[in-house]
């Protein structure tokens, strides 16, 4: 429920009246006369309560979006958020009453590779899902898709990542993995030695060695995937170029053209998984790597991260001819794609709720980045320009210390060393900020790590003088 709020504004005085509106939110906020989940009126009627031009509250709201003060609920309004407020004096319990039992400790998840859903357009949601469950049970699937999903992501990929492709150029998948499983089905033999990020996507790495190739090790750096040094007797290359997982470099488009002219001279495939590609916060999205050259590049999309993981449909963008290999590598392997989560994506697609959606995303992602950005201030950040997660750099004989004192606080953190197939080249930590907490846990969750980072330096540091 909405509430009204006791705020005035001094138009003589030296502050200015939008900082005056923030300072008296983070007061009634932090000593609790605003309750977590309370609903701030719209930014309409505050200004017309105070007599004040909208902008004016409007730059309030977002400076307490920033700091994680608020968050925004789509189609609801404005709301305090979750642990942010000092909790409201509870009333006397009767003395015969029994103790309450004791609960486990909060814990803040930070690990990467999760979407935030509190932003979710839970109507429009709903909607396509009750729709798409009216659809008949099929007794035989198209192994490409639904030819209505296909239309619509072929529209989809065109508006949003510079991809043109014709329908029959779109195979429809479970995921960006399931999509690099097939593709591995159709094209690798035994022994086929492919290259994977290094350090990289580990998943990649199980899924082409269940196939039984032999997986090479790529390093990478600030940049992404570095090609010069690349073998020639590669049959496939796995690249995360929009926001390589995890060290978080965006591949340069010099780059990106010699690595296509590489796949040309070897005759190899580049599996181009477009990972974090729809959120940057520095420029505009780059174009897929798949536009420079569709007969090279295979683009492998999902809505994982868009959306969440519980819609289980992704996308696999390649020439028609190869397209139509791998349906015909799936039917044989009888994999499928649910045909309610393809509905329901495509009545999202078709309504533009997708593409507001992520328009949507992208300031709120931004919003979660400067959040953890700022808390994790004096540390050096790496990848922080696009995604859904960034790097803090720590020297090697710290990082684990520093997980497993962050997680005895309440904080879960990952090393870049689980990112590894062979020895580590990188030392660091990887944080995501596209997981359940809300703005005020990542606040509080890395500003713990920030200080666990820095005792843990310190104390190493110490020790070593010591001796």
């Amino acid at each position: 429920m909405s509430i009204d709020l006791p705020l005035a504004v001094d138009r003589d005085g030296d502050e200015p009246l939008s900082a005056q509106i923030v300072r008296q939110l983070r007061a009634a906020m932090g000593e609790g006369r605003l309750a977590a989940g309370e609903r701030l009126p719209a930014s309409r009627a505050l200004a017309e309560l105070l007599g004040v031009s909208r902008t004016v509250v409007t730059g309030a709201y977002e400076q307490l979006y920033a700091e994680g003060w608020l968050e925004g609920r789509h189609g609801s309004g404005t709301f305090v958020t979750d642990g942010v407020a000092a909790p409201r004096p509870a009333r006397p319990r009767p003395v015969e009453a029994r103790p309450a039992a004791p609960t486990a400790p909060h814990v803040i998840d930070l690990k990467p590779g999760l979407a935030w859903v509190g932003a979710l357009d839970t109507p429009a949601w709903r909607r396509a899902w009750r729709l798409a469950s009216r659809l008949p049970p099929q007794q035989r699937q198209d192994p490409h898709g639904l030819p209505g999903l296909r239309v619509a992501l072929a529209d989809y990929v065109r508006r949003s990542r510079g991809v043109v492709c014709p329908v029959d150029g779109l195979l429809i998948t479970r995921g960006a993995t399931n999509g690099l499983d097939l593709l591995a089905a159709t094209v690798l033999r035994p022994g086929d030695r492919v290259g994977v990020e290094e350090p990289g996507y580990r998943r990649a790495h199980v899924v082409l060695a269940g196939r039984g190739a032999t997986v090479v090790p790529c390093p990478v750096d600030e940049q992404g995937l570095v090609v010069d040094g690349l073998p020639d007797d590669l049959r496939l290359v796995y690249t995360t170029p929009s926001h390589q997982y995890p060290m978080g470099g965006v591949l340069p488009v010099p780059r990106r053209r010699a690595l296509v002219a590489w796949a040309r001279r070897s005759g190899a495939i580049i599996a181009e998984d477009d990972y974090d590609g729809e959120f940057r916060y520095d420029v505009a999205p780059l174009p897929a790597l798949y536009g420079l050259d569709p007969d090279v590049v295979v683009l492998l999309g999902t809505t994982a991260k868009i959306l969440t993981a519980d819609m289980g449909v992704g996308w696999l963008v390649a020439r028609p001819e190869l397209v139509a290999e791998v349906a015909a590598r799936r039917e044989s392997l009888n994999d499928r794609t649910a045909v309610v989560p393809q509905d329901a994506l495509r009545r999202l697609l078709e309504r533009g709720d997708l593409d507001r959606h992520v328009r949507r995303m992208r300031g709120e992602y931004a919003r979660r980045r400067d959040v953890v950005v700022r808390a994790l201030d004096g540390l050096p950040l790496r990848g922080d320009t696009a995604g859904l997660h960034l790097v803090v750099d720590v020297p090697a004989a710290v990082a684990e210390q520093v997980v497993r004192v962050a997680a005895e606080r309440g904080v879960l953190v990952e090393t870049l060393d689980r990112h590894h197939m062979g020895p580590c080249r990188e030392s660091g930590l990887v944080i995501g900020y596209g997981t359940a907490a809300s703005a005020a846990e990542l606040r509080t969750g890395c500003e713990i790590v920030r200080t666990v980072v820095r005792e843990t330096v310190r104390e190493v540091a110490e020790s070593v003088g010591h001796r």
